[in-house]
């Protein structure tokens, strides 16, 4: 038998919503869950996602975890032709966490058996995946609360004096429904010596998202370009600094970045719709 590993976090709820993080050691997964119509639904999903984002309006599944009536034999398809029932509604499972009385939800493939057990306010503590010659197991260790997310973002800023863009690792925690924006901008505005601003202390992330077709997409206030202050070579280096932080930050190369939901405009530069910014990662320097 092999034991897999992961971390759960929860980064957003709602009234009937959770959005966890969940982390194999592997990859990230982002996947919500929606109480609704008597059924525990996976209503989206999303792998290799590292950055922290709001995905409870997002929408790309519709998979039943668990359906009412909570008894024995009920039993739904998944729309990929899955059968999935409940097995037992009290069977005991112990667990380095503790012991709990679960409910046995069964979904049969073929050559393969997946088997999860639900705790009544508790939620998945266990699941055991057979197929012909190998058996996968992961079994709840402990519940943390309060516990934050950390990640280490890296932030990007311009050095006038040696005309190069410098970066310096951060350190960020988030609790569940903080927002990645606030947070994230509150951190650029703590300059480190040596480098200039970026944004300005009135500067405001309006709205932070990964586009459909794998951009991000930043909107500023307009004090972003109303502060700025700077020549036409300084806010090159500001707009270089922008891309890529929240390129990074995406896994991306290029930004789309607006001002108060209008196309960037200045003195100096103005971008067509749909127009990026280019991330240049390899000519940064690190920060002394």
């Amino acid at each position: 038998m092999e034991y897999a590993s992961l971390t759960v976090f929860t980064d957003y709820t709602s009234e009937n919503q959770v959005q966890q993080r969940v982390d194999n050691t592997g990859t990230v997964m982002a996947q919500v869950i929606t109480i609704a119509d008597g059924n525990a639904t996976m209503t989206y999903s999303a792998g290799e996602t590292y950055h922290r984002e709001n995905c409870l309006n997002k929408t790309n599944a519709q998979e039943v975890l668990l359906a009412e009536p909570i008894e024995e034999g009920t039993q739904w398809t998944l729309p990929d032709g899955r059968i999935r029932k409940i097995g037992g509604t009290a069977v005991a499972i112990s667990t380095p966490a503790g012991n709990y009385e679960t409910v046995e939800v069964i979904t049969e493939n073929e050559g393969s058996i997946d088997t999860r057990y639900y705790a009544k306010d508790i939620g998945l503590v266990k699941a055991v995946y057979q197929a012909d010659d190998y058996t996968i197991s992961s079994t709840l260790a402990a519940i943390e609360s309060d516990m934050p997310f950390t990640q280490t973002v890296r932030f990007y800023y311009p050095n006038v004096d040696s005309e190069t863009i410098n970066y310096v690792d951060k350190e960020l925690t988030f609790q569940t429904n903080d927002i990645t924006a606030d947070a994230l901008a509150a951190a650029y505005k703590e300059v480190p010596d040596g480098v200039g601003k970026v944004i300005s202390e009135n500067t405001v992330i309006n709205s932070l998202s990964l586009g459909d077709d794998g951009t991000p997409h930043i909107d500023f206030n307009r004090a972003f370009l109303t502060e700025m202050n700077a020549g036409s070579g300084y806010e090159a280096m500001i707009l270089s600094c922008i891309a890529d932080t929240f390129g990074g930050y995406y896994n991306t190369n290029k930004v789309l970045l607006t001002v108060d939901g209008a196309l960037y405009e200045s003195g100096h530069f103005a971008f067509a719709e749909g127009e990026t910014v280019a991330a240049d990662f390899d000519s940064a320097i690190l920060l002394p």
